[in-house]
């Protein structure tokens, strides 16, 4: 009190600490919102918002367009202040907008008009969204769950991008999504740095609850990657001509294996987590992840099947879209306009009739038709 006048403590179950509004549940669970943090910034954006934006973040997030004209001093210096004040706001309650914002955050020195694109259409997800509160909770304290992701050579400079996600059963308790700071040559090697980024995450947690009393019982490591699996189990026994460049010290995560307790296990990809912290996901799958995020979903929905388009996922533009959906809600093939089949023969004709239409096609200024050899 001394240095900082009278001091004030507040009880109950609800209290507002740093733009956060927190509250205790009847169920053990808690609710962190940050509406009032999240409408200043809005409120500071020079331009209109609608609420129109369905995702923080469109498939072409990564990309970067040399053309673009960059921001004034005024403008550079808004487009700054929102970023980091929205980066509090992505760590503390709304981690549906981590991704984007990390993203942001790598162009402050150099913002541009499509930076500023990118930072509004964040904005208008958020006013869409604004009463939206993460839920906190813990089926049991003693086993941890993590999730840890990478998305290679995603950054204009070749370099990868880490994402990592702790849950105990109802949201996500920590998480990460940065770009990495260094280059890698495969995947299996940008996933490797990836976990070794995002490993001081869970045995920071595992120490600070054994200091409260609560030892793990299960401390689980997901990953997609098999090679990445085998290279933290191994070591260098796993290492081959193609991965003999590799810093050891991206090795002490099988050392800390047996010390920390930590069990890596694969997860299908569809139900990986972290990828929504790496990858610009949209339609379904975003909403699937982030429903588990912000603690509206157990965990345990990641395992449900799920039909989502590979687009969703991977972010590719709509030129790739292959398959729809008919008036009748039946699943078809946009080449065609054929009902969607897996049986071989079906795919073998359908290819023939996209191919004999493609083939008549004339192609400008040219003489003759195009024409395709088997």
């Amino acid at each position: 009190e001394e240095h900082l006048r009278k001091m004030t403590v507040t009880q109950g179950y609800h209290h507002v600490f740093f733009g956060m509004d927190i509250v205790y549940q009847a169920d053990g669970t808690a609710s962190i919102g940050l509406k009032d943090y999240i409408q200043e910034s809005i409120d500071n954006f020079p331009q209109e918002l609608s609420k129109g934006a369905a995702t923080p973040l469109r498939r072409t997030l990564f990309e970067i367009d040399p053309d673009s004209l960059k921001l004034n001093e005024t403008r550079s210096k808004i487009f700054h202040s929102i970023v980091a004040k929205q980066l509090y706001v992505s760590h503390r309650g709304r981690p549906d907008v981590q991704l984007p914002i990390a993203f942001l955050c790598t162009r402050v020195s150099k913002s541009t008009e499509q930076d500023w694109s990118k930072l509004k259409r964040v904005l208008e997800f958020l006013k869409g969204t604004l009463d939206d509160r993460i839920t906190l909770g813990a089926d049991d304290i003693t086993i941890m769950q993590t999730w840890v992701d990478a998305s290679y050579a995603v950054h204009s400079d070749m370099k990868s991008h880490t994402g990592g996600v702790v849950s105990f059963g109802t949201g996500a308790t920590m998480s990460k999504s940065s770009k990495q700071k260094l280059n890698t040559k495969s995947s299996t090697e940008a996933e490797l740095v990836g976990a070794s980024d995002y490993l001081p995450y869970p045995i920071w947690a595992k120490k600070f609850l054994e200091a409260q009393g609560y030892g793990l019982t299960e401390n689980i490591f997901y990953q997609d990657n098999q090679s990445t699996i085998q290279f933290e189990k191994n070591g260098r026994k796993s290492s081959g001509p193609n991965t003999r460049h590799i810093d050891i010290r991206y090795f002490f995560i099988k050392d800390r294996l047996g010390i920390e307790g930590i069990d890596v296990q694969y997860c299908p990809t569809e139900q990986m987590l972290a990828d929504f912290f790496t990858k610009p996901l949209q339609g379904s799958l975003f909403w699937k992840f982030r429903d588990v995020i912000m603690g509206r979903k157990h965990i345990d929905s990641l395992k449900e099947p799920t039909t989502t388009p590979s687009q969703e996922r991977v972010g590719q533009s709509d030129m790739g879209k292959i398959v729809g959906n008919g008036d009748d809600g039946q699943k078809t093939d946009q080449t065609t306009q054929e009902p969607m089949s897996n049986t071989y023969a079906d795919i073998v004709r359908k290819g023939r009739n996209v191919l004999d239409k493609i083939s008549g096609l004339k192609v400008r200024g040219a003489r003759t038709p195009l024409t395709f050899r088997k």
